[in-house]
């Protein structure tokens, strides 16, 4: 087996599973330093037992690549891949219907891949569009984008459209919700946007009254396009409840306002629950299946978000990443 082919996929499973980033940049490194050395050495490495000796192969990326070098599957390959399991069961037709992905980050934030990175793998997966939405400059803890950071990576993202052709990266924000529903990004700069995504990440407990009347005024603002994970919960390991609010206050505001409410894929959010799901769509709500991924092997995470809304009714007419980019633009 092909030992950078083998890191890859490593990294690409590591990063579905939702293992830490430095873990999975460790072998995604790794790939690069073998894919770089002269024909015949990683096999004279192997034999020799001295590619530790090289920059950024550890003992577990070393053992992977002399056990690919063999003509075997590497163990720490076979154990993700028994531990990954089948496809999602359902949410085929959406899925198919997928055009990109409106929610999705890179290293300019907390995200562990560079943009380019990330684009590619979107183009793997079949789409023709991926909205580039890292994080506002109030969330620190992610490294969120002041204003000149995100102005630069507007010059990034159109060098790469002209590379990347037909396929394209639109620009975006994932902006914070402040507590007074106030965005946290200049007026000016999220008006030059194509796609504003607006969460709710602080004071997760604030009074339901006060967050409806928060989450009210977000979704009210013109520049928004789609409301992110919107309870803010989070289903794994010591979880997260659900922010509380007046569900049919809020949805009702998205209708009014033309704003996407988002089925986050992330396997510890799953948000909004199914409950929700089904009066947002009783109410009339348009929906963006997005992966919120941090990392090109969570581009995958969409059919989670695919399932859940086919249980709950939804289909690809009530989702806008079934659009073109151009029809997405026009229409929201």
């Amino acid at each position: 087996m092909d030992p950078v082919s083998a890191l890859k996929q490593i990294a690409l499973f590591l990063e579905r599973s939702g293992a830490h980033t430095q873990k999975v940049r460790a072998f995604r490194r790794a790939a690069q330093v073998i894919a770089d050395l002269p024909p015949g050495e990683v096999a004279t490495r192997a034999a020799a037992g001295t590619l530790t000796g090289l920059p950024g192969i550890g003992n577990s990326t070393a053992k992977v690549i002399s056990e690919a070098v063999a003509g075997g599957e590497p163990e720490y390959l076979t154990e993700l891949l028994a531990k990954a399991g089948g496809p999602v069961a359902g949410g085929d037709e959406l899925r198919k219907a997928l055009r990109g992905d409106c929610h999705t980050h890179s290293d300019w934030s907390d995200g562990g891949s560079p943009i380019r990175e990330m684009a590619e793998a979107a183009i793997r997966l079949g789409h023709e569009w991926m909205a580039l939405t890292d994080h506002s400059p109030r969330l620190r803890v992610a490294h969120g984008l002041s204003a000149d950071r995100l102005r630069r990576q507007l010059d990034v993202v159109a060098e790469l459209n002209a590379e990347l052709a037909p396929f394209r990266i639109l620009t975006g924000i994932e902006v914070d919700i402040l507590d007074d529903g106030a965005l946290d990004q200049q007026p000016e700069l999220l008006a030059e946007l194509d796609v504003v995504v607006a969460s709710v990440h602080s004071h997760l407990r604030m009074p339901r009254r006060a967050m409806t009347r928060r989450m009210v005024a977000a979704v009210s603002n013109p520049l928004v396009d789609v409301l992110g994970h919107c309870t803010g919960r989070l289903v794994t390991g010591k979880g997260r409840p659900e922010s509380e609010f007046d569900p049919e206050e809020v949805f009702g505001a998205c209708v009014e306002h033309g704003v996407a409410v988002e089925i986050n894929s992330r396997p510890e959010r799953l948000d909004p629950p199914r409950r929700l799901l089904r009066l947002a769509a009783d109410l009339g709500c348009f929906f963006a299946i997005d992966s919120d991924a941090h990392a090109p092997g969570q581009l995958h995470w969409q059919p989670y978000g695919c399932q859940r809304a086919e249980e709950c009714g939804i289909g690809p007419d009530r989702v806008i990443n079934t659009r073109t980019a151009d029809d997405l633009l026009a229409e929201f």
